[in-house]
């Protein structure tokens, strides 16, 4: 049997040690469930974390991997990067002659991942979320790291939408912790406008982290929501946790490796674009990618 496709699962920009674990404990994962399948994972755009990209590449060349399968866990683009990760498999790949690769989208928000993001916030309610009215009053604030470039926000709205459809909470509103408006008090202001329009019981607010990971954007933004709620003290705010290492996280990531490696245009060495928002968040061609040696031999696993 030919060895499959190898997994690179690639985060974006953390220096936090948590981060890292939260990614590492995502590979284990992977891997006790996928033992036929080789699997690493890193971050790319942050030269001193903890777990480099770069790093993890080498280990599944070491390990004899030759073509890889690249999912960029991003809840949503990044925007333009100076460092993005088209460029960072493009230098992989000059330091292992021979390497093929092939870069999916990023994860954005994936029905798998939904149904996370509303344990975590059902987990930050705890018991006061069970029944219809309670989620009725609550409106969740669900916050992006922002980015430079609109398509790349626009995608923290798309999934605000698909949050709020049928799981009945009064709205959810979206916020940026930089570079994009609006900010977290803002957005936070619009979602305690909306908790005193509603009808019954006193509303609530529920700041819910659109990362995968915690780091230093997950701190600030607590910092931004305490500070917030310091302010006003008739509101009542939760905060929720990140994604995190879900096992329906892991479940998204396989489903997105087997499509990459089963799909058409991987077959017998087409050229496959590096279609990561990281690089171009509108979601088009994307950078040039590589000439991919990624054959449809991995199967239902």
């Amino acid at each position: 049997m030919t060895t499959p496709p190898a997994l690179l699962i690639a985060g974006h920009g953390t220096r936090d040690e948590g981060g890292a674990e939260a990614l590492r404990t995502l590979v284990r994962m992977l891997g006790e469930r996928h033992p036929d399948v080789p699997v690493a994972g890193g971050f790319f755009g942050a030269p001193a974390s903890p777990l480099p990209l770069d790093d993890a590449v080498d280990g599944l060349v070491a390990r004899g991997a030759t073509r890889l399968a690249v999912i960029p866990l991003l809840p949503a683009p990044t925007g333009p990067l100076p460092d993005a990760l088209p460029s960072a498999l493009e230098r992989a790949a000059q330091r292992h002659p021979g390497l093929g690769y092939a870069c999916d989208a990023e994860l954005g928000p994936h029905p798998k991942v939904l149904d996370v993001l509303e344990r975590r916030l059902d987990e930050a309610l705890a018991a006061g979320a069970r029944r219809p009215e309670d989620r009725a009053r609550t409106t969740v604030l669900l916050v992006g790291r922002g980015a430079a470039d609109p398509y790349a926000n626009a995608e923290v709205a798309r999934a605000a939408r698909l949050l709020w459809e049928g799981r009945g909470f009064a709205g959810v509103e979206t916020a940026f912790v930089s570079q994009a408006a609006p900010d977290v008090p803002a957005g936070l202001d619009r979602c305690r406008a909306l908790t005193a329009a509603a009808p019954g019981r006193p509303g609530r607010i529920v700041v819910l982290p659109y990362f995968f990971f915690p780091g230093s954007l997950l701190e600030r933004l607590h910092l931004q929501a305490e500070g917030w709620a310091a302010a006003h003290p008739g509101t009542e705010v939760f905060g929720a946790a990140a994604i995190g290492p879900a096992a329906e996280v892991a479940d998204a990531v396989m489903e997105r490796y087997r499509a990459l490696v089963a799909g058409d245009p991987l077959r017998g060495g087409a050229t496959v674009g590096c279609r990561a928002a990281a690089e171009d968040a509108r979601g088009t061609a994307g950078t040039a990618g590589r000439t991919a040696a990624v054959a449809a031999d991995a199967g239902e696993r």
